[in-house]
């Protein structure tokens, strides 16, 4: 690429670091503020800095030694905000998703469904240093690695680069609403669950209109710092609500003999949704290695991706398995339902899980106001930006509210959305990316298996895409009748 082209594609990244795609900033942002160390002030979208050295030779540039990082976090810190990232409603809907899997696939499926998702995080993240050391730029956002690498890819996907972006956003922005859906979903029932037992039944959808307005003014807060007190107790609280929920599973544990191995082929699918959703997530990923110290040490055998995916996994497959023998078929889609109503310790559970998702929600909201009015709307409004940015954060909560309390459907939304947009942002998008960066050199080793196997990562991520979400909406739509 000539200096010249290499030179508009630097400013190009500046602008759009200034414009847009703040969204990897904000979720990493998030797990950090809610750690109590907000010590990430840089945009982590940032791709080149305006001071960006004139490097003559690509091969020789090092986007790790070129990063503009005030507060970089080192691998223990990373490690910590991996496991925290990943611990959240996911985690409870696990026995669900043991159910629709059996006992024994459950545990199989789940161990290749971690080592496929780990697999192509490190293909994207290889990917994206590759291109980095091309552009000679030190970070590339998603929707931006997206661009740039078809631009290099096959020419008849070359027509689709301008609009990836955009298409990104769209995946992101559609998974995060889905996460908030979920959320209201679950504090909604979580309190639906101990009112009903200590006070008159109400209809979930009166709960919810109850959380309206409070969720509202929870998505006002414009500065994620002053939620960071609040987030590190939220935290706490899930850790100690987890430690509740084993000792009930642990509690009279039924014989495994009494479970099913093996679920129908029909039901695997909402079991690969629910997983990646529970599993899978690329933004967070993503977000963490372009704040590292040393992000060299985050790929690699025993890197931090490797060992935080490990105990991931391995807590994922305890509480699907465990509480699939302690539940069985009557597992629902999140285990605090499957606690006794008459026990005050149970009860309290819910309630603490109720306030520590709550909580939580205004961290998943911030994701898609950034995305929506910091790249669409913001550079297009001229007057009393702040009104209409209240209005955009009033617009993405009402819209998640109207989804959840027409759907209230909580282990369904969270296998739709699993398939629907974690099939392609984690499987299938890092493969095509990884095929359009190797596209120019054509090394695609012996036989040309690279080729050959991203191919297949790209068809099982968007056949997961389409039937994991076919089959839900189904079920959704059954659910009704």
């Amino acid at each position: 690429m000539a200096d010249k082209q290499l030179e508009n594609v630097r400013l190009e990244l500046i602008v759009s670091n200034e414009n847009a795609h703040r969204n990897d900033k904000e979720i990493v942002t998030t797990i950090i503020e809610t750690t109590s160390s907000p010590n990430v002030e840089n945009d982590t979208e940032a791709i080149a800095p305006p001071n960006s050295p004139d490097i003559t030779d690509a091969e020789n540039y090092d986007p790790h030694q070129h990063r503009n990082v005030p507060n970089p976090t080192t691998n223990f810190e990373t490690l910590v905000h991996l496991l925290k990232g990943s611990l959240g409603t996911g985690i409870l809907a696990m026995p669900n998703a043991f159910c629709n899997s059996g006992l024994l696939v459950g545990v199989i499926a789940t161990i290749i469904i971690g080592v496929l998702c780990t697999y192509c995080l490190h293909v994207l993240i290889k990917a994206q240093y590759k291109l980095c050391k091309r552009l000679r730029v030190p970070i590339l956002s998603y929707p931006y690695s997206m661009k740039y690498a078809l631009e290099q890819g096959p020419r008849f996907m070359r027509w689709f680069a301008p609009y990836a972006p955009g298409f990104i956003d769209v995946f992101m922005v559609t998974y995060q609403l889905g996460i908030c859906c979920v959320y209201i979903v679950f504090v909604a029932r979580n309190i639906q669950e101990v009112t009903d037992y200590y006070w008159r039944p109400l209809d979930i959808s009166i709960h919810m209109l109850i959380l309206l307005v409070p969720l509202i003014l929870i998505n006002y807060i414009r500065n994620l710092k002053l939620l960071a007190p609040f987030s590190t107790l939220a935290n706490l609280i899930t850790l100690v609500g987890l430690g509740m929920v084993l000792s009930y599973m642990f509690d009279d544990l039924p014989s495994m003999s009494e479970r099913d191995m093996f679920g129908t082929l029909r039901n695997f699918s909402l079991y690969f949704g629910t997983t990646l959703f529970a599993l899978e997530a690329v933004g967070v990923i993503i977000a963490l290695e372009n704040n590292m110290k040393t992000p060299q040490n985050f790929g690699g055998y025993f890197g931090v991706l490797n060992i935080g995916m490990t105990v991931i996994v391995i807590l994922y497959i305890i509480i699907g398995f465990f509480g699939y023998v302690k539940y069985g078929s009557e597992a629902k889609g999140s285990v605090t339902f499957n606690l006794p109503q008459e026990e005050i310790m149970s009860q309290s559970i819910k309630i603490m899980f109720a306030i520590a998702i709550f909580i939580t929600y205004a961290l998943q909201a911030y994701v898609p106001v950034e995305i929506i009015w910091n790249t669409y709307l913001n550079p297009r409004i001229k007057n009393r930006k702040i009104l209409w940015e209240y209005v955009c954060r009033t617009g993405v909560t009402l819209a998640t509210f109207v989804l959840a309390i027409a759907i209230p459907r909580l282990g369904l939304f969270i296998s739709l959305f699993g398939a629907l947009c974690l099939s392609a942002l984690g499987i299938a998008f890092p493969a095509i990316i990884d095929i359009c960066v190797l596209w120019p050199e054509k090394n695609f080793g012996f036989l040309k298996a690279l080729l050959i196997k991203n191919i297949f990562l790209i068809v099982f991520g968007l056949l997961g895409l389409v039937v994991g979400t076919y089959i839900s909406i189904v079920d959704i739509v059954k659910s009704f009748l």
